[in-house]
């Protein structure tokens, strides 16, 4: 068995989305290799931060990612595997990769209770003011609209008369 700890500094971006690993940050790994029957074990962590927006006001984020990986990286031999020992090394871009990308959430958001931007101005909401605004009524439904002002007024007035 072998610990070993390094730095690497990625070539070029990891990840597609709003948020990604940009080409340049340094990933810090953690790695143990263990040698069984089968080839070689591998298991380990990694950290690095990603960078984007957030998914509901478009601020950019910046967030650390801590991934544990573990593989095994069989022998050559005649059966068919993901990793294989190659030349007795081990090449864990890979494995890496794929730990990290699939970690990196799909819609990263700036704090849990963000409020994102408001419909009508595009300004991000920075808090909520407690009282809700109503919604815009479709004109198609207008007409309904006067009937329960028509029953509201109706109401208040037979309060008022029994209040007398």
């Amino acid at each position: 068995m072998r610990e070993h700890a390094f730095s690497v500094t990625l070539p070029e971006q990891w990840g597609e989305g709003i948020v990604s690993i940009p080409a340049g940050e340094t990933l810090d790994l953690d790695v143990r290799l263990e040698s069984v029957h089968e080839g070689i074990l591998v298991s380990g962590t990694v950290d690095s931060e990603y960078v984007g927006v957030c998914g509901r006001c478009l601020t950019d984020i910046t967030a650390p990612v801590e991934v544990e990986f573990q593989e095994l990286f069989a022998y050559p031999g005649e059966e068919e595997t993901d990793f294989e020992v190659q030349d007795d090394h081990v090449d864990l871009e890979t494995l890496v990769r794929d730990a990290i990308v699939l970690s990196l959430p799909f819609q990263p958001v700036c704090q849990p209770d963000c409020l994102g931007l408001d419909p009508n101005t595009g300004e991000k909401l920075t808090e909520s003011t407690g009282a809700e605004s109503e919604a815009p009524i479709d004109p198609r439904w207008s007409a309904l609209r006067q009937i329960t002002d028509q029953d509201g007024t109706a109401e208040s007035r037979a309060a008022e008369k029994e209040e007398s």
